[in-house]
């Protein structure tokens, strides 16, 4: 569909060999430089329940944090830039990425040159995020600085010994030192970490057992872990592993408790994030614009554009309704999203680039 609704545009299209992405570069008026716009363009294994008239037609598998939206702002501004080309002061590369949930698509794109698709590295990198509630319709926030956590998970397996549940004693219980250690971890947190340096630890993922009088031989569960500095995050994942291998020691018990580095933490560069509050309230006025106050514990591989080209990230609101305090959030089964702030997306896309390549000596 991308490569559709790019087609004619002239854009210089290469295809990604490790995933189903699509670099698109606009060549401007004059050469030498780069600005990078981003997209990301996958959806959830969630079963839709929002009731919209175009909801997901496939069981398990739902638009439910807006990527849709994401890609066709993305295509939009491709369109709205092609028609002006004579008056960009560089090159434009258009990032459709894919994976952005959990399959570190960027470090994919990245891998494959995406930084420099225009010939040379982009100069700087933008991207939008849209939100079915905690921001009003049609405002943009973004901070500079730390804006979104690191995302890791840990995953750890229990191994004992099985038996009768009215003999415990002749068995060795994986759940009880399983479930300790869910206990433990948040333990870990609270006495261990900074507050004004703040992690959160999740246990999404708890399985043991097939009856209620069977002891089984094995648990397994799996954590989410975010924080927000590299020190925090180095530290979490090598305490938070060595704590259940502690506990399972103690009991005697078997564990492998195996850390799995997902995303780096989103930090938006000072300057950029003020280019874009200021953009945005040249464009559409100061009402248009809130200052995020605090990061939000998501994570994004943006995060690792970030790390290699300046720029920011922001978030757009898409609330259908103007409770968005209250309105079912990205990720929910239930979550909507208003499109008719495709247009503002758009046009920012298209006005950060203009104001980027022609502030870039």
């Amino acid at each position: 569909m991308v490569l559709s609704a790019l087609d004619g545009l002239g854009l210089e299209i290469s295809l990604g060999k490790t995933s189903s992405s699509v670099t698109a570069v606009l060549r401007g008026a004059k050469r030498g430089k780069a600005v990078l716009l981003r997209g990301d363009m996958d959806a959830l294994p969630i079963h839709e329940e929002s009731g919209v008239v175009f909801s997901s037609t496939i069981d398990g598998a739902m638009h439910a944090c807006g990527h849709d939206l994401h890609t066709a702002m993305l295509v939009g501004a491709a369109k709205l830039l092609s028609a002006h080309r004579d008056q960009l002061q560089g090159d434009v590369v258009f990032m459709f990425q894919p994976g952005e949930e959990g399959h570190d698509g960027a470090a994919h794109m990245i891998a494959e040159g995406v930084l420099d698709a225009a010939g040379v590295r982009a100069s700087s990198a933008y991207g939008i995020h849209v939100t079915s509630g905690s921001v009003p319709r049609n405002v943009f926030t973004t901070k500079s600085g730390t804006m979104m956590a690191s995302a890791d998970e840990l995953h750890v397996t229990v191994r004992g010994a099985g038996g009768h549940g009215s003999m415990p004693h002749f068995a060795k219980d994986p759940i009880v030192v399983a479930a300790q250690m869910v206990g433990d971890l948040q333990t870990l947190v609270t006495r261990n970490f900074d507050i004004f340096d703040p992690i959160v630890v999740t246990v999404g993922y708890f399985h043991a057992g097939t009856k209620a009088n069977i002891i089984p031989s094995e648990a397994k569960f799996e954590v989410t872990i975010r924080a927000f500095s590299l020190i925090a995050r180095e530290k979490i994942l090598r305490e938070a592993k060595l704590l259940c291998e502690k506990i399972g020691e103690a009991y005697g018990l078997e564990v492998d408790a195996v850390a799995m580095g997902q995303y780096p933490v989103t930090i938006n560069h000072s300057e950029h994030a003020q280019f874009v509050a200021d953009t945005t309230i040249e464009l559409f006025g100061k009402d248009s614009y809130a200052p995020m106050e605090f990061p939000i514990a998501g994570a994004e591989d943006f995060s690792r554009v970030l790390l290699e080209v300046p720029g920011s990230y922001m978030f757009l609101g898409a609330c259908t309704s103007d409770d968005y305090a209250t309105a079912p959030s990205n990720h929910s089964a239930l979550a909507t999203f208003d499109d008719s702030v495709l247009c503002k997306g758009v046009e920012m896309h298209a006005e950060l680039a203009i104001r980027a390549l022609a502030r870039e000596k």
